[in-house]
């Protein structure tokens, strides 16, 4: 698919290849469903025109699809999992996206042992996929990190994304796109409480991912840290360089971490409104039952103000 670019390349592989819908893949991409819909439509048009052959590149050729192919892995694994929610519907997860993405990116590592970054990214996935078990309620109800058992984690998993970091590192791959974020990952492993966790740490570590992949999602995530590192002034200030940022403009997270400092800092009633706010920009009822409850906790806590 050389007559395409990796965007497109990356797309259309997830639609044709596997399977996810195109509201699915333009939410990963954080663009309207339109938008990506003709992205789409226009790389068929020029893979027919061009009458490009369907082959497995070789060579140089192969190491330049790494990355793509990478990106594919990722989010299909991110769609099903990560500290994620599915696009729409009632699970919190999906199990089966999940275990497809680590199932490929153990081949991955088999056929392409020389790629450092192959080895992040199996990192990153084998140690957010070892808290599964923690992230689901008894009713099928989500649980956030904050709020996890963290005795029910996937140890065995653990100590297999870990080799794959260290691996990675030894490479020389670990200030790589994979590897970063898996780092961050393992500061949460490592930690036996909330409380215990290196913050100050995962915020240089989203610093260093900025530099080499920009990105509005990671700023969020890194605010997240920054509030938790340095105080929910703090956090809430870094959120606040997010907002005129038009790919954020309908993400859930954005108003859903900012209504969390709010509260934190005794501003209910704006909080109340940001999380109102993240309900309605949510089609995934797990993810809408977990805001309806924080709303709760809000209107508790204004009362015992």
């Amino acid at each position: 698919m050389q007559a395409l670019g990796q965007l497109q390349r990356i797309a259309l592989t997830l639609r044709l290849i596997c399977g996810l819908t195109t509201a699915e893949i333009a939410r990963a991409f954080l663009v309207p469903e339109k938008t990506l819909g003709q992205r789409i439509f226009r790389a068929k048009r020029t893979l027919s025109e061009a009458r490009v052959p369907f082959e497995t590149p070789r060579g140089d050729e192969l190491r330049r699809r790494v990355e793509s192919v990478l990106s594919v892995v990722y989010l299909i694994f991110n769609e099903g999992y990560e500290g994620y929610t599915a696009t729409s519907g009632e699970e919190w997860m999906r199990a089966a996206l999940c275990d497809d993405a680590l199932r490929l990116g153990r081949m991955l590592v088999q056929l392409l042992p020389g790629e450092s970054e192959v080895y992040g990214l199996l990192a990153l996935m084998e140690l957010q996929a070892s808290r599964t078990a923690a992230r689901r309620g008894r009713k099928g109800e989500a649980v956030l990190l904050l709020h996890q058992n963290r005795s029910v984690w996937d140890y065995a998993q653990i100590q297999r994304g870990m080799a794959a970091l260290e691996h990675a590192q030894k490479m020389g791959g670990g200030a790589g796109n994979y590897a970063l974020p898996a780092a961050i990952a393992a500061c949460h492993t490592r930690a036996r409480t909330i409380e215990e966790t290196d913050w100050e740490r995962i915020v240089l570590l989203y610093d260093a991912l900025l530099q080499i992949s920009p990105s509005p999602i990671v700023a969020l995530n890194r605010a997240v840290a920054v509030g938790m590192a340095r105080g929910p002034v703090a956090g809430l200030d870094a959120v606040d360089r997010l907002a005129a940022d038009p790919a954020l403009a309908g993400y859930h997270l954005l108003p859903s971490v900012r209504g969390d400092l709010l509260m934190k800092m005794g501003r209910f009633a704006e909080a109340r409104e940001e999380i109102q706010r993240a309900i309605t920009m949510t089609q995934n009822l797990r993810e809408q039952e977990l805001l309806t409850e924080r709303l709760q906790q809000i209107e508790k806590a204004a009362l015992s103000a």
